[in-house]
C-alpha cells in the first residue's frame, strides 16, 4: 500500500465519524429546533390566556371566526376537500382567524364513532386532512365534541346506546348523559381517544397540535330535568378535570348558550325569557369551574325572543345580553368571554339582507369596543358560512360569503379592526385606518382593506 492511499485511508476514518456526527446535530436540530428551541417556539403558537384576554405569541389576541359545522362530515370523501379549502380561502381573504366545526359523529352516516368506543378509521383520516388544510391555511380550529342536540348523535345517541346494552334503566333520560356512570364512561372514551389521536399525515397527536384552538365539551348543553344546575354543573366538573389530565397544552370552553340560571337571580332580566333560568345551565358557576379557560356565549334573538319583536327591540336585547356576559367575564370571571355563535335568521319577521347586516355590525361593535378598552370580549363567531355547491347544509342563517358582498366586507372590516388592536404585523401598512371611531372607522376600513 503506497503512502498516498494509506493518508486518504487515515482522514476518511477519522472524517466519517465527522461527518455522521454532523449529519446527526442537523437532522436534530433541523426537527427539534436546535436543542429546546423547537418546544419553546412550538408553546408560542399555542394560544392561552392571560385574565381576560387570549395571547399568542405574546400578543394580545382578538378572535373574528365563525361556524362551518360540516367540514367532519365532508372531509370522509377525499373529492369533497375542495370544499373545505374553498372554504378556508374564503375564510382568509376575509381576515377570519378561527373556525368552530364539529369533531364528533355519534352514530350517523359517516359517523366517527359508530358505537362505544368503536371509530370509523375512514372518518378519523378525514378528520386529520382538515386540520392539516386549517393550518396550512393559517386557521385555528374550535372543536367541539359533542352536542346537546339531535344532530350527528350527541347526548341523545349515547342515552341510546346504553339503554340498548341495558346497562342502566335512568337512561330513559336522554339528560342521563350527564349522570349516568357508564355514559360518563363512553364519554371520557371518547374524549381519550380523540384528544389524543395521531394524525395519520403529520405524525402529531391532536393534544400536540397548535392548529387547535381549543376544545369545547358540548355544543349548548342543557339538563331541564334538573332545573338547579346541579347535574350539569358536576358533570363540567368531571369532564373538564379529566380533559385536562390528558392535554396541558389547550384551552377548554364548555359550549354554553349563556342563560343565566338559579345562582343568579340579580341576571334573570337579561335573559330572553322567563324560562331560560329552569333549562339546567347556569353561565356563573358553570363558567367558574377551574378548568375552563374561557366561556362562551350564543346570541339568537330570532329563536329565543317572542316573534313580535322589532329590529331595535332584538338589538337591545343583544346590547345588555351581550355587555352583561362581559362584565361577567371581567368582574366575576376573570375570564375572556366568547360569542362562539350569533345570527338572524332570514326567513323570519321578513329581515331584509340589510337589516341582517345591521344586526351583524351591531354585534361586530360591541366585540370591537370591549377589545379597544382590553375587556373580556375576546371575538365572535358567525353562524353560518359555507360555500357554492352545499345548498343542503344551509339553514335560515346560513350564507356564502361572496354572494353577500355587504356581509363580506362586514367580516373583513371587523378583522382589520381586531388585527390592529391585537398588533398584527400584516395589517401594519394600513396608515390611517384607526385613527377615527366609530361609523368613521368602517369607512376607512373599507377603503384600506
Amino acid at each position: 500500500m503506497d503512502v498516498f492511499l494509506s493518508e486518504r485511508i487515515t482522514k476518511k476514518g477519522l472524517l466519517y465519524p465527522i461527518i455522521g456526527l454532523v449529519v446527526c446535530m442537523t437532522v436534530i436540530n433541523i426537527s427539534f429546533g436546535g436543542f429546546g428551541t423547537h418546544d419553546k417556539e412550538s408553546q408560542k403558537r399555542f394560544v392561552r390566556t392571560e385574565g381576560t384576554q387570549f395571547i399568542i405569541n405574546g400578543e394580545p389576541f382578538y378572535v373574528n371566526g365563525w361556524n362551518s359545522y360540516w367540514l367532519l362530515t365532508q372531509s370522509v370523501e377525499e373529492r369533497n376537500m375542495i370544499r373545505i379549502t374553498a372554504m378556508f380561502e374564503s375564510a382568509i381573504a376575509m381576515g377570519l382567524t378561527v373556525c368552530r366545526t364539529w369533531a364528533f359523529n355519534d352514530g350517523a352516516y359517516n359517523a366517527l364513532q359508530v358505537s362505544p368506543g368503536r371509530f370509523d378509521e375512514r372518518v378519523f383520516k378525514g378528520l386529520d386532512r382538515v386540520i392539516v388544510e386549517a393550518q396550512r391555511h393559517g386557521i385555528k380550529l374550535l372543536l367541539s365534541l359533542s352536542n346537546d342536540w339531535s344532530d350527528f348523535g350527541g347526548k341523545i345517541q349515547y342515552a341510546k346506546w346504553a339503554k340498548e346494552a341495558g346497562l342502566n334503566p335512568n337512561t330513559n333520560s336522554n339528560d342521563s348523559f350527564f349522570f349516568d356512570p357508564y355514559i360518563r364512561g363512553y364519554f371520557k372514551n371518547y374524549l381519550k381517544t380523540i384528544i389524543t389521536r395521531r394524525n395519520h399525515l403529520t405524525g402529531i397527536e391532536y393534544r400536540d397540535d397548535p392548529t387547535i384552538f381549543a376544545w369545547e365539551l358540548m355544543n349548548e348543553p342543557r339538563c331541564e330535568s334538573d332545573p338547579s344546575g346541579r347535574t350539569l354543573q358536576h358533570w363540567i366538573e368531571e369532564m373538564a378535570s379529566y380533559v385536562k389530565t390528558i392535554d396541558k397544552k389547550h384551552l377548554l370552553t364548555v359550549g354554553l348558550e349563556g342563560f343565566y340560571g338559579p345562582s343568579s337571580p340579580h341576571k334573570f332580566k337579561f335573559n330572553p325569557t322567563e324560562d331560560s333560568k329552569n333549562l339546567g345551565s347556569d353561565f356563573i358557576p358553570n363558567s367558574e369551574v377551574a378548568d375552563i379557560d374561557f366561556t362562551s356565549v350564543h346570541i339568537y334573538p330570532d329563536m329565543w325572543l317572542p316573534a313580535n319583536k322589532s329590529l331595535p327591540e332584538k338589538k337591545r336585547f343583544v346590547s345588555n345580553w351581550v355587555i352583561s356576559h362581559i362584565k361577567d367575564g371581567e368582574q366575576v370571571l376573570k375570564k375572556p368571554v366568547l360569542f362562539t355563535e350569533f345570527g338572524l335568521s332570514a326567513k323570519r319577521n321578513s329581515i331584509s339582507y340589510s337589516q341582517r347586516d345591521e344586526f351583524y355590525k351591531h354585534i361586530f361593535d360591541l366585540i370591537y369596543n370591549s377589545a379597544l378598552q382590553k375587556g373580556a370580549g375576546a371575538g365572535s363567531f358567525i353562524w353560518q358560512l359555507f360555500v357554492d355547491g352545499m345548498d343542503e347544509f344551509s339553514d335560515e342563517f346560513g350564507v356564502v360569503p361572496k354572494k353577500r358582498p355587504s356581509l363580506y366586507w362586514l367580516l373583513k372590516v371587523q378583522s382589520c379592526r381586531l388585527a390592529k388592536v391585537s398588533h398584527v404585523e400584516k395589517w401594519e401598512w394600513f396608515p390611517s385606518l384607526f385613527r377615527s371611531e366609530k361609523d368613521s372607522v368602517w369607512r376607512a376600513a373599507e377603503v384600506y382593506c
